[in-house]
């Protein structure tokens, strides 16, 4: 006969949340000490959006019952999505020492290495536990993602393959999918996405990604207004639903600039170790990181928030976001050297392994002015691309719909009032901070030549010439950002211009860039 936490489990696999909640109460009514109540516990707080209590829940499990691996992983898995970075990893690794045998214990430790950066240490626990229970979608999706940041492009497809196969719906796995290739007149999904979007579900996300993949696919046929019109219907639901209002970014962009004057003096921790590579997402972001981590010198350290997260703390702000007007006007009481060398001590163990490692978080650019003061010796390095062209890529691009500050790329005209903020940003920070810690780079100049612009990258960032940065496509290490298919390939130049394709559709983005005199007239 099971027991009341068995029962509980069932319950829960249901849904039935109130229910498996007064189970687990009995259950410790019995037994105040049953680590497992305590764990199923954690999993419906956290099921219902609740980190903090979960994370006391499954620290209570891992307590009391020390050997069930998936009370670490949980644990690891909540700490993560609270930026405890440090923790979550001392958590999965104990859940690790445990050999975890069970497919949904290892697919959480590896979703943990992944949020941490380490693809290459979560791909063996997705690969076993697709092994152990090969018929669940979620963990292939896992599985092809994770071979996709590794260069496993081959491997990627057939677990995306897989996974669609089991789940037909799953639109993550098709979005995800048609990036990996060219689509074809020969090949491609087009018939079974539009069936797919024309099915008329209520969901924002699944219209987002099925009509993501039916653009990507269009611009690959070479129809680019269909295209176009493809990401306007897959972003509409979505921005109706988010209440975007441009004014919030642009007072964002003002509160930031405020943060640093010129002239001013940088008192923070002096570890020459970093370089901030930032800009626009889009703009060659990845492109600079993969070239200077070829540098014998420099690793990198992917799309880290420990700035940010490191900044809200020491300011002491109450608001629930990271990153808000209020926090940047409480930064002047804030201790600049330890900021400064908590955040270096914050990406250990990482990096620490070479003299110098990048962080390649494009909205670091709101922060150049305080990273110039925690670090006065970082570099920090900023991407500039067309802005036709930069505006149109961040369009074109399905950023995580939870992470709320890029919501301005739903709609052509809120993206180009978000480039024109950050183009009067970018200006300060130019005038302001000193030539020799901050720089502009434009994507197109190391496209045209990219070894002389290369050898200006490195003279900045203070590192002697290293013919491998120009070989950056043979980089093994593995990419999680949009761009982890282009950059492993050659440099090459179709980019540039690709807004020329779109015809009259980008009238109203456009005009916005006009008036802000950002571009000429139209041809």
């Amino acid at each position: 006969m099971p027991g009341l936490l068995d029962l509980a489990e069932g319950q829960m696999a249901r849904g039935a949340y109130e229910q498996a909640h007064k189970l687990c109460l009995s259950a410790l009514g019995e037994n105040a000490g049953d680590g497992r109540a305590w764990f199923l516990l954690g999993v419906i707080a956290a099921d219902h959006d609740n980190p903090l209590r979960a994370v006391e829940l499954f620290a209570k499990a891992v307590d009391l019952a020390p050997g069930a691996a998936r009370h670490h992983a949980y644990l690891a898995r909540t700490l993560i999505a609270l930026n405890r970075r440090p923790e979550a990893l001392e958590a999965a690794e104990q859940a690790v020492a445990l050999a975890p045998t069970d497919a949904l214990t290892l697919d959480t430790i590896g979703v943990v290495f992944t949020r941490t950066g380490d693809h290459a240490r979560a791909l063996p626990f997705f690969e076993a536990a697709v092994a152990t229970t090969p018929g669940n979608a979620s963990f292939l999706y896992n599985l092809a993602a994770s071979r996709q940041f590794a260069g496993d492009f081959q491997g990627a497809e057939s677990a995306y393959a897989r996974a669609l196969s089991l789940a037909p719906d799953l639109y993550r796995a098709w979005s995800s999918r048609v990036q990996l290739a060219r689509q074809t007149r020969e090949r491609n999904f087009a018939s079974e996405l539009e069936a797919l979007f024309d099915q008329g579900s209520p969901d924002p996300d699944r219209a987002l990604h099925l009509g993501h993949a039916l653009a990507k696919t269009h611009e690959d046929l070479g129809d680019h207004p269909a295209s176009l019109e493809w990401l306007k219907k897959a972003k509409a639901a979505k921005r109706r639903v988010i209440g975007y209002r441009p004014d919030h970014d642009a007072a964002l962009f003002e509160a930031a600039a405020r943060t640093s004057i010129a002239g001013a003096e940088a008192e923070g921790d002096l570890s020459p170790e970093p370089i901030f590579v930032v800009g626009l997402p889009r703009s060659g972001t990845t492109l600079i990181d993969r070239i200077l981590s070829s540098h014998r010198d420099v690793t990198s350290a992917g799309e880290l928030s420990n700035f940010a997260l490191l900044l809200k703390r020491a300011a002491g702000t109450p608001s629930n976001l990271v990153m808000d007007v209020e926090t940047f006007q409480a930064t002047g009481g804030v201790d600049m050297a330890r900021l400064g060398a908590d955040y270096v001590a914050s990406t250990r163990p990482m990096t620490g392994g070479t003299p110098r490692f990048t962080d390649k978080m494009p909205l670091n650019i709101l922060y150049a002015g305080l990273i110039h003061g925690a670090l006065p010796n970082a570099r920090i390095v900023c991407l500039r691309r067309d802005p036709m062209d930069v505006c149109l890529s961040n369009f074109r691009q399905l950023f995580a719909t939870t992470f709320s500050y890029y919501n301005y790329a739903f709609d052509l005209e809120d993206v180009a009032r978000y480039y024109v903020g950050f183009d009067r940003l970018v200006a300060h920070w130019r005038e302001v901070l000193p030539a020799d810690r901050f720089t502009e780079i434009a994507y197109e100049d190391v496209v045209a030549d990219q070894e002389a612009q290369t050898r200006r990258l490195l003279a900045f960032c203070g590192l002697t010439w290293d013919s491998r940065c120009l070989s950056f496509h043979e980089n093994a290490a593995p990419v999680a950002t949009a761009s982890s298919v282009q950059v492993r390939q050659p440099l090459y130049a179709s980019s540039v211009g690709r807004w020329r394709r779109y015809g009259e559709g980008l009238a109203p983005m456009r005009a916005i860039l006009e008036e802000a005199g950002l571009v000429g007239d139209a041809p």
